[in-house]
């Protein structure tokens, strides 16, 4: 048994895909990963009540809020604040992953 819940998160998608899985869910934060495949999007969206951390822990994603895109390369760490529009694309032929921390959670 491992204390690091990002050790058995091992994913490599294909060309245009994203997989992603949760590593911590509690009452009051939710943290995933995400694995972007060459050419992969998380397509923008907002969290009206949760402030949406990425840390981008391997390769490199483009990432959007509102009108604004920059390229982040890891170790790299955004902050998207609560409403405010956010996603990400992999311009790379190589797999990016982040991880994504959302607190509080929705409705809570």
């Amino acid at each position: 048994m491992t204390l690091d819940r990002f050790a058995e998160f091992d994913a490599e998608p294909a060309d245009g895909e994203v997989i992603d899985g949760e590593l911590a869910v509690t009452d009051d934060v939710l943290v995933k990963a995400f694995a972007l495949g060459p050419d992969a999007t998380i397509d923008p969206h907002e969290h009206d009540g949760a402030t949406n951390v990425f840390h981008v822990v391997r390769g490199e994603v483009t990432v959007q809020q509102d009108d604004t895109e920059e390229a982040i390369a890891a170790p790299g760490v955004v902050l998207n604040e609560r409403g405010q529009a956010h996603g990400a694309h992999n311009h790379t032929d190589e797999t990016a992953v982040l991880t994504a921390s959302l607190c509080p959670l929705p409705g809570q």
